[in-house]
């Protein structure tokens, strides 16, 4: 208690020397015509922006192997799909997944408003299938076996490793692609498929795990 009546015997003090020479005792916020203004928002313009060559760029992150995946949603007249090799989970708790998708395509559209969509996780060998549905304009779903994924529906290609069944919870700007999230509403494997290992890219082309 001596402590704290001395600390506010001081500060009393302290209080009476400032009013004494005209300082405040307390700190005033600062008033809108002093605040410091805030600088205006505004687009970068070409010259301001980093000096990389696409192609540069895309070659040196070509060296970061990724795995492949399809993403599906229903829709009418006919499901939608796309390849896609960015993809990633997010979260565990909640459980979130995200993937990117360019600002171009065609078959995002569709899949948002269906606001639901399954990661078909590709395996060794399935090459061929990834080619199928990185095409624009064709019937990707012709010859391809599909079955419903348990909650949302979205086709659940056959004789995939693995499988994640979503719902769209964000979509976030990124340049010029779109961060899409996606809350996991159930997923599962097949043993069967997964022993030949994960369909990989590198470099641009198609490769696969050896242990």
């Amino acid at each position: 208690m001596k402590d704290m009546m001395g600390h506010a015997g001081m500060a009393a003090t302290v209080v009476r020397y400032l009013r004494s020479v005209g300082a405040p005792t307390t700190a005033a916020a600062p008033s809108p015509a002093t605040a410091p203004p805030r600088p205006a928002l505004r687009a970068v313009r070409e010259d301001e922006r980093a000096p990389l060559d696409p192609a540069e760029f895309r070659s040196v992150l070509g060296h970061f192997a990724s795995g492949v995946t399809i993403i599906t949603a229903p829709g009418e007249p006919g499901p939608a799909g796309f390849a896609c090799q960015s993809f990633a989970s997010l979260s565990l708790d909640p459980p979130l997944v995200t993937f990117m998708v360019a600002r171009t395509s065609t078959t995002w559209p569709r899949i948002a408003r269906a606001g639901v969509f399954c990661v078909n996780v590709l395996g060794a060998g399935q090459g061929d299938l990834c080619r199928g549905f990185a095409v624009s304009g064709a019937d990707k779903f012709a010859g391809v076996p599909y079955g419903a994924a348990p909650v949302t529906g979205s086709p659940r290609l056959a004789d995939v490793p693995a499988w994640i069944d979503c719902t769209v919870q964000a979509v976030h700007t990124g340049g010029d692609h779109l961060i899409v999230v996606g809350r996991v509403e159930a997923l599962g494997t097949d043993p069967a498929a997964a022993e030949n290992g994960p369909l990989l890219f590198h470099r641009g082309a198609f490769g696969h795990f050896r242990p």
